[in-house]
């Protein structure tokens, strides 16, 4: 498993914490057996959609994957000291690339709600944007380059200083637009 990713392992001690099988956390996430075999074995970077519906049938919160030692009190983020890069692929289903990289601001903050994160998004090569969807709500804020968002039928080109706040469960696709990459504040709420 890559050093940095460390999701798959989270995923196997809370399924074994939960004396759940694979087949049952498959049938409980509506995700693969294969998916969440390739997970655990860190042989894919996972994308956020099916983590998500991971987490929930866990029962524990998307930033769970991220924590090594909760505390209660604020958390503070320095700039340039982000820890916890997980490394997302985007929506792409059977990738060993990453798309997205994902430095948590709040990964030792004890029963969070929110998911605040720094999110470096990489250029892609695909003109193909597969939307999809999970519950609760996003609020993304461009620090630098573009970013095209794809909202049901919907179409929104962010520069810079731009901010969008919308529902999750509404299909949607959050990509790089350009040959630059580009660099995102995201806050994710998603509910147990």
């Amino acid at each position: 498993m890559p050093e940095k990713n460390r999701v798959g392992e989270k995923i196997r001690q809370l399924r074994e914490i939960h004396e759940m099988s694979v087949e049952e956390l498959a049938e409980k996430s509506f995700c693969s057996v294969v998916l969440i075999e390739q997970l655990e074995a860190g042989d894919l970077v996972p994308s956020l959609a099916p983590l998500m519906k991971i987490a929930r049938a866990l029962g524990v919160r998307l930033g769970t994957f991220l924590d090594d030692e909760a505390q209660a009190g604020p958390v503070v983020a320095r700039v340039g000291c982000w820890e916890s890069v997980v490394r997302f692929s985007g929506k792409r289903p059977a990738s060993d690339v990453s798309a997205l990289e994902f430095f948590s601001l709040a990964s030792h903050k004890k029963d969070r709600h929110m998911e605040p994160f720094v999110v470096d998004v990489h250029a892609s090569e695909s003109d193909e944007h597969p939307l999809a969807s999970h519950e609760g709500e996003e609020f993304i804020y461009v620090l630098s380059g573009s970013i095209e968002m794809f909202y049901g039928r919907d179409r929104y080109l962010l520069e810079a200083g731009d901010s969008i706040y919308y529902d999750s469960v509404v299909p949607h696709d959050v990509h790089a637009f350009g040959d630059g990459g580009a660099r995102i504040l995201a806050v994710v709420y998603a509910p147990l």
